[in-house]
């Protein structure tokens, strides 16, 4: 038994290691611990997420205390070992410092936050989890079949906020312009369809605007966003097969394809009982 403590007084960094790890243990069950009483009394998801995230946060700061503390009188021996091995981590784990970096970035200068919509390389879908290493997105569709969730989550690495453009849907100002665009034929009363046109999206999107307004002010100060006007309207276009009127309106970024859907249906219906009204289709025309 003497034999044992006098080992460990002369080597006291194996001790040190021992208890380290030892702490790490701890630190890991106290967590759980809290997470599942966290999971059972909060109903809220969004509210347990966050209490989650502080607990880890609190946590491991207080493990890396306690790592300085045991650590503390051994130095020396710290610097010898890290000065060996820095070279060689530096390259074989160079993402994975890139990742850690990132997360300082994420969590500081903040580009995208747990709930938002983003679309980062190829990856598009809304911000799900935001750890040390990668942060989660709940894939959505692209543009052409509406941004519907597919049900997969992505993984991403985060230095690639480092290495991609980040697109955030809501950052700052959290409505999209949204576009529709009819082709009529030239034979139809075009100024007739862009006035219906007109009170159909202003039906569905002028309510927005009151409020869109108030955001860009309070946003103003921290981003340059400058809009004329924030009304929907239509615009007017030729094209080889008719006149083309574009419906331009504000929307929530999720509620896209929702509001697509209900414009269409009352366009769709418009042009059923406006008898000078008719859809326009590529066509061919030969003149003798």
């Amino acid at each position: 038994m003497n034999e044992i403590t006098n080992y460990f007084i002369e080597n006291n960094h194996t001790l040190n290691i021992i208890f380290s790890i030892g702490w790490l243990i701890i630190t890991i069950l106290v967590v759980t611990i809290i997470n599942r009483l966290l999971f059972r009394y909060i109903d809220d998801n969004s509210r347990y997420h966050i209490f989650r995230k502080r607990i880890y946060y609190l946590f491991s700061g207080v493990y890396l205390i306690i790592l300085w503390v045991l650590w503390a009188q051994n130095t020396a021996y710290i610097a010898t070992y890290v000065g060996l091995l820095s070279a060689g981590i530096a390259i074989a784990l160079k993402d994975l410092f890139a990742n850690i970096a990132a997360w300082f970035f994420i969590m500081i200068r903040k580009p995208f936050e747990i709930g938002q919509r983003v679309l980062i390389g190829d990856s598009r879908g809304d911000v799900i989890d935001i750890r040390l290493f990668q942060f989660s997105l709940m894939e959505v569709t692209d543009i052409q079949v509406g941004e519907q969730s597919t049900g997969r989550i992505v993984d991403i690495p985060n230095h690639y906020v480092f290495v991609y453009p980040t697109v955030n849907y809501t950052k700052g100002f959290k409505y999209i312009w949204n576009e529709i665009s009819v082709l009529i034929t030239f034979e139809s009363d075009w100024e007739l369809a862009k006035e219906k046109l007109t009170e159909i999206v202003n039906h569905h999107a002028l309510h927005f605007t009151e409020e869109a307004a108030e955001q860009i002010k309070s946003t103003a100060r921290k981003y340059m966003i400058l809009y004329n006007n924030l009304t929907p309207i239509v615009y007017t276009d030729v094209k080889e097969s008719g006149v083309e009127l574009t419906l331009r309106y504000l929307c929530l970024p999720k509620q896209r394809r929702d509001t697509n859907n209900d414009i269409w249906e009352d366009i769709l219906r418009l042009i059923s009982d406006a008898s000078e009204i008719d859809l326009a289709y590529p066509t061919l025309r030969h003149i003798v």
